[in-house]
């Protein structure tokens, strides 16, 4: 069963938010996220809120899901009013977002547009399977608007594919990357999962090297998690396959940065490299504390200080929409305190570093520890932000910890 969001406080069936929230609203880099919650088959490791058609039920629909999207982007304008408000970023993510037609996705960027304005030189992306894309498409969505494609590579080796349970082959993924250069994409990413239970490292380096190979301009690579409720934790509890090594897990870390680094890529945040002007500026905003609007089942927003989550399914997302209600289940207002206890854990994963006034005496004394033992950069701290070593980055979790007391 996928993870589930806090209780949080009732939601308005409006979508109003507190006035404070409204407060310097456009000064603040703002984006739009649009979860589309459709699978074709459902990976051996997700938990995320997605939904294969046997799992659909009634009541919910691809065919509709687009006018549903649409409706949301227009509630969102009507909640935060009339202020100018051109968006920076739109994300498009899943599930398999490119499940629907390219059409139906060119309809919900075209409805933000509408109803905000983009920035010029905004950040249009959408992720997709390497199975669920073909050249007409591709091209297509890049005619819509779309600038940025992101695909799930995972792995080049048959056997780690399988256990991820990935329905794509292994040069699949490449060559949608070709695919997608052809129609105009400048920037492209691959994701890899790492430590794998049956990966070797030769493994990994084959699948550093397609990724470096296919000309994308960003990499994204995590480890592997074994998520409760999932298959891959059942196959695990059985005793089919091993549980994860979390010491496999650092070296593989370190193998993907130093390829990646050697490569020409550079590190931004601790799962993400890109060559210069490739960084992923939509991801950027949710590590940074920007302003979001999440669209559909499930999504988060963030605006001001409040952050609200949305029903999960499909099909109550519809109903809601339908009425004309909004679709938001639950909401948390931030305090000055919460606000800063989530740049320190988001803030200290980037490269440019957490600004050490975030910090109170205990944090900075901390971080002071955290340059002396090797985790953090001395020069930046010296310039008042702690900017983590690969090391560090191996730590970070733990020395989030600390930094917080």
């Amino acid at each position: 069963m996928p993870s589930l969001p806090p209780e949080g406080d009732p939601a308005p069936d409006d979508g109003a938010l507190p006035s404070s929230a409204l407060e310097g609203l456009g000064s603040r880099p703002f984006g739009v996220y649009v979860h589309v919650p459709f699978c074709s088959t459902r990976c051996g490791y997700c938990d995320f809120n997605t939904y294969t058609a046997e799992e659909l039920g009634s009541g919910a629909s691809r065919s509709t899901y687009a006018d549903q999207a649409v409706a949301e982007v227009r509630l969102a304008r009507r909640v935060l009013g009339d202020v100018d408000l051109p968006v920076s970023t739109v994300f498009v993510g899943g599930g398999t977002p490119t499940l629907l037609p390219p059409g139906d996705l060119g309809r919900i960027l075209a409805a933000v547009r509408d109803e905000f304005g983009l920035v010029d030189g905004a950040e249009v992306t959408t992720e997709a399977n390497p199975d669920s894309v073909t050249p007409p498409s591709l091209a297509a969505l890049r005619e819509d608007g779309f600038t940025r494609m992101s695909f799930g590579l995972q792995s080049t080796a048959p056997h780690v594919l399988a256990v991820l349970d990935r329905t794509h082959t292994p040069g699949r993924a490449v060559a949608a990357v070709d695919e997608a250069r052809a129609a105009g994409f400048e920037h492209v990413n691959v994701d890899l999962i790492y430590a794998t239970p049956g990966e070797t490292e030769s493994d990994f380096a084959a699948s550093l090297d397609a990724a470096v190979a296919s000309g994308a301009d960003h990499v994204s690579a995590y480890s592997l998690i074994v998520e409760d409720g999932t298959r891959l934790a059942a196959r695990v509890r059985r005793g089919e396959i091993p549980d994860l090594d979390d010491d496999v897990a650092a070296d593989r870390y370190v193998q993907a940065d130093e390829a990646l680094t050697a490569a020409g890529f550079a590190w931004y945040e601790v799962s993400n490299w890109a060559r210069p002007g490739g960084e992923c500026r939509h991801n950027l905003g949710y590590w940074r504390g920007d302003d979001w609007w999440g669209i559909g089942p499930g999504a988060h927003s963030h605006v001001g200080g409040v952050r609200w989550w949305n029903v999960r399914h499909p099909a109550a997302y519809a109903r809601r929409i339908a009425a004309g209600l909004s679709p938001a289940q639950a909401r948390e207002v931030l305090d000055p305190d919460d606000v800063r206890v989530e740049h320190v854990l988001l803030r200290v994963r980037l490269s440019e570093g957490l600004p050490l006034d975030l910090l109170d005496r205990a944090g900075r004394a901390v971080a002071g520890r955290a340059a002396s033992e090797g985790l953090a950069d001395s020069a930046a701290l010296g310039e008042g932000r702690l900017v983590l070593t690969r090391q560090g980055r191996l730590l970070a979790d733990a020395l989030v910890r600390d930094l917080l007391g």
